[in-house]
């Protein structure tokens, strides 16, 4: 039982880093909005921008900005915000901090469903077609910067690679615009991701337009977008893709029933993997049984496979052999045994490392 010993000393720490390639999400609750001047009317339009942006990057949900339950946050959203202040351009904006524990308990207090921090990696392949010529975005290059300001804005982890010569030849038009992921998925290997997102973004009439793909496990999602330049069309991209990906974690507070999760294959490092992965879900330690542990979580099945899929765990068949844990046998104090703790409950979600 030394796990289990460990365990108990440190179960009030996750002082280790995350073995799964999921990322925590850096300055979420700081957003950045454009203005035109400093003015008074100015900085409040941009304020209520920021929140609407927050508020959409927390639940990827675009009606929630208008529920009623946040009516009176947004007559007074200086309740949640820590500081602000401009920075200047071109062009300058309006930064706003947001604070996350006064954030969150509004959100929830509103019956929002919230996407929490550890959000899955995305390798982003993008193609640009202009008049001045096609070329894959790499990391490091100038033309990433509004892709990665656009992934930030929508709160979102993206990588780049590094488009060398053998991905430029890999990361071609029809590839980026096909439904098959697998010339991409050699190519994208050593970069460790959750997801690929693969874009063809392309210059007409001054205007830009943009396909999308993306895969993440064995779910799908494509679409299109426009926008006006390419800043636009990047921050319309990463939209779209927090749209569709957010639903498969948020966690809306008392929606969901109650679950019994067991995780096997259990150690210290893996335990601070997890419980920061079911942070979102409440979980509450039931028990440990040699590498085996067992929560309580609030969520859907649904959720917690997507989730937990971040970390790489496999969900154990239904009809898999569970060995027993071998239960306490009374122990005799005088003439009186002691009783015998209840049998563990049956979980109804398990899954090994």
């Amino acid at each position: 039982m030394r796990f289990l010993s460990k365990l108990l000393c440190l179960s009030c720490f996750s002082l280790f880093s995350l073995a799964s390639h999921a990322e925590t999400v850096k300055g979420l609750y700081q957003v950045r909005e454009p203005v035109t001047s400093q003015a008074p009317e100015e900085r409040d339009q941009a304020t209520q921008r920021a929140l609407d942006t927050l508020v959409l990057r927390l639940t990827g949900d675009p009606k929630a900005a208008q529920s009623p339950g946040l009516a009176a946050l947004r007559k007074d959203p200086q309740q949640i915000i820590s500081q602000y202040g401009f920075d200047a351009g071109p062009p300058e904006v309006l930064k706003v901090d947001f604070d996350p524990a006064s954030t969150e308990q509004a959100l929830r207090r509103a019956g929002l469903s919230l996407w929490g921090a550890n959000r899955p990696s995305i390798l982003g392949w993008w193609l640009n077609d202009s008049t001045e010529g096609s070329s894959l975005v790499g990391d490091g290059q100038a033309s990433a910067a509004p892709l990665r300001r656009a992934a930030q804005h929508r709160g979102l982890p993206l990588r780049l690679p590094l488009a060398d010569l053998s991905e430029q030849l890999v990361a071609t038009a029809p590839t980026l615009e096909g439904t098959d992921e697998a010339p991409l998925h050699k190519a994208s290997e050593r970069y460790n991701a959750d997801a690929l997102l693969a874009v063809h973004a392309r210059e007409e009439g001054g205007q830009w337009q943009a396909k999308w793909n993306l895969w993440m496990g064995d779910k799908k999602e494509a679409g299109s977008v426009e926008g006006a330049d390419q800043a636009a069309v990047a921050d319309a991209v990463m939209l779209a893709v927090s749209e569709r990906m957010a639903p498969r974690f948020v966690v809306r507070p008392g929606a969901s029933g109650e679950q019994l999760l067991e995780v096997q294959g259990m150690n210290l490092e893996r335990y601070a993997t997890l419980g920061r992965l079911l942070d979102p879900f409440g979980a509450r330690l039931q028990s440990v049984s040699g590498d085996r542990i067992l929560y309580r979580v609030n969520g859907s099945a649904e959720q917690l496979r997507s989730q937990l899929s971040l970390a790489k765990l496999q969900e154990v068949p239904a009809g898999e052999a569970v060995t027993p844990v071998a239960p306490v046998q009374p122990v005799v104090q005088g003439s009186a045994p002691a009783v015998a703790p209840a049998p563990a409950p049956t979980p109804q979600l398990r899954f090994r490392w």
